[in-house]
């Protein structure tokens, strides 16, 4: 048996509930920001196409126009079914200029040389934005979460956590890259190119997740986020109440100044 002690209060009942709430909203909020499972799977499938059909038959231009087709194809499947494209989009803006680089070096493992740019460009942002008071995680995550900006001189805890994420992801993608890099320069031969191929494939999704997952428990950890455009609403509901107000009590004394004044 237990005693009523032990029995939760009404209030740290709240308060678990709000704890589970809040970590619900993030879970969903980071799910949606990075796309979620069908946004991994239109980043993977092209560069998976491409390094498949090279390992078979060894013929850069039809493996580069298939995964260019395959992203183009993940496009148009989206606009169909009127969803958001921006994940879709960037794919083929990646996969396209991968294509431009292996056709005019005639090497297959420049296919994936904008990508892995962009992997370390993006990684120094996340460091250089964290060093700067700025952490591009909160830039990122501000809007989804309806805060903007005011973690930065509102919520000291949230921009704390927004760091710590920020660093998580400067550092992976940063690991990321120092495995990548080196074995784009060693590889020479198409069997090279393959192996480093499927290295990077098998390399696209773990580092994601691992980064996505530490930024969820430093943010579910963190104070919630201040609701900006909760705020502002609020400010047009009170100013139009006061306009109202203002108005009722001129034309309510507009009568009884006419009597006094006779």
């Amino acid at each position: 048996m237990t005693s009523l002690d032990d029995k939760p209060t009404d209030r740290e009942a709240g308060a678990d509930a709000d704890a589970t709430t809040d970590r619900a909203v993030t879970e969903a909020a980071l799910f949606d920001a990075f796309g979620g499972v069908r946004g991994m799977v239109e980043t993977v499938v092209p560069g998976l196409l491409f390094v498949t059909i090279f390992t078979i038959n060894k013929d850069l231009h039809v493996s580069a126009i298939a995964a260019l087709a395959v992203s183009l194809v993940l496009v148009v499947v989206r606009l169909v079914m009127k969803d958001t494209v921006k994940h879709a989009f960037s794919g083929v803006f990646g996969v396209a200029f991968g294509v431009v680089f292996a056709m005019m070096t005639g090497n297959a493992k420049d296919f994936y040389l904008p990508g892995m740019l962009y992997t370390l460009g993006l990684a120094v942002a996340y460091i250089v934005t964290t060093l700067c008071g700025v952490p591009l995680i909160g830039l990122i995550l501000g809007p989804v979460f309806k805060e903007n900006l005011s973690w930065r001189t509102r919520n000291p805890g949230r921009k704390k956590a927004y760091a710590k994420a920020s660093w998580a992801w400067g550092l992976i993608l940063l690991a990321k890259c120092a495995i990548l890099f080196p074995m784009y320069f060693w590889a020479d031969t198409d069997s090279d190119n393959t192996q480093f191929g499927w290295v990077l494939i098998a390399l696209k999704i773990p580092p994601f997740l691992l980064a996505v997952w530490l930024t969820w428990v430093f943010l579910a950890k963190a104070p919630p986020p201040i609701d900006v455009f909760a705020e502002m609403e609020a400010e047009e509901a009170a100013a139009k109440e006061r306009e109202a107000g203002g108005e009722g009590a001129a034309s309510s004394g507009g009568p009884a100044r006419h009597r006094r004044e006779s």
